[in-house]
């Protein structure tokens, strides 16, 4: 009896400490990407979009993935609460949902408050529209973009109304890119449907440079100078 109680007071011991390890900014990084969700004394909110970008359908649970449903919520609330300035949008992304990501990024267009983004990494595929959403955007010397046409895996039925789907998205996603940055239509359809940089696909990798190059992002920096550039953008919207 005395073993049963104290193995039943070491587990209820165990179980407290695991309770009072997971913090709230724990779990809101766990479930989030982020420390904490928009809060009412914050000027400045920071989102990351990382790994596989998860829509319709759930992705394989070893893959890491930003979910739309945690990041629709808090660019809503990063609009709504008057008490944030800006926002800053890290990405390190291989893509995936295309329709989730298009989402994404035109929501983060739309806001009204000043919105830096940050290529880290990579920012590939559908990543490229997320990348250029924001007012201004920087890249890491060594960070990567994959310029490609849009893919599908999966059953794919054979017929011209097919072909037409996939063209009409193609257009949504090359529209909203030459909306949201300084590249022209030729060069992005020329890095789109090159045939001399990737093996077993049509496209373009562009590292760093290339990509500010191309007029697609528009500075080469860290995360010093996306700090700046966003509390600049802050100040010149009060005045």
């Amino acid at each position: 009896m005395k073993d049963n109680k104290s193995d039943t007071k070491n587990k209820e011991g165990k179980e407290d400490s695991i309770k009072q390890a997971i913090s709230p900014d724990l779990a809101n990084i766990n479930t989030l990407g982020t420390p904490e969700i928009p809060k009412a004394d914050e000027k400045i909110h920071t989102i990351t979009i990382i790994g596989h970008i998860e829509g319709h359908t759930v992705a394989p649970p070893q893959n890491k993935t930003t979910k739309y449903e945690h990041i629709i919520p808090q660019l809503v609330a990063v609009e709504e609460n008057p008490n944030i300035e800006g926002m800053l949008v890290i990405l390190n992304t291989v893509g995936g949902d295309v329709e989730a990501g298009l989402a994404i990024s035109e929501l983060i267009h739309s806001l009204s408050k000043p919105k830096v983004t940050l290529v880290l990494g990579g920012s590939h595929s559908i990543g490229v529209p997320l990348a250029t959403s924001g007012d201004y955007s920087f890249i890491a010397p060594t960070a990567t973009m994959t310029i490609h046409p849009i893919r599908m895996t999966g059953l794919v039925i054979g017929i011209p109304q097919t072909f037409k789907y996939f063209s009409k998205m193609q257009d949504r996603i090359t529209d909203f890119v030459i909306r949201t940055s300084g590249i022209t239509k030729t060069a992005l359809m020329e890095l789109m449907n090159s045939t001399d940089e990737l093996a077993n696909d049509v496209g373009s990798i562009l590292i760093g440079e290339d990509a500010v190059k191309y007029k697609l992002i528009d500075e080469v920096g860290g995360l010093n100078k996306a700090m700046e550039k966003l509390q600049q953008l802050i100040k010149e919207r009060k005045e």
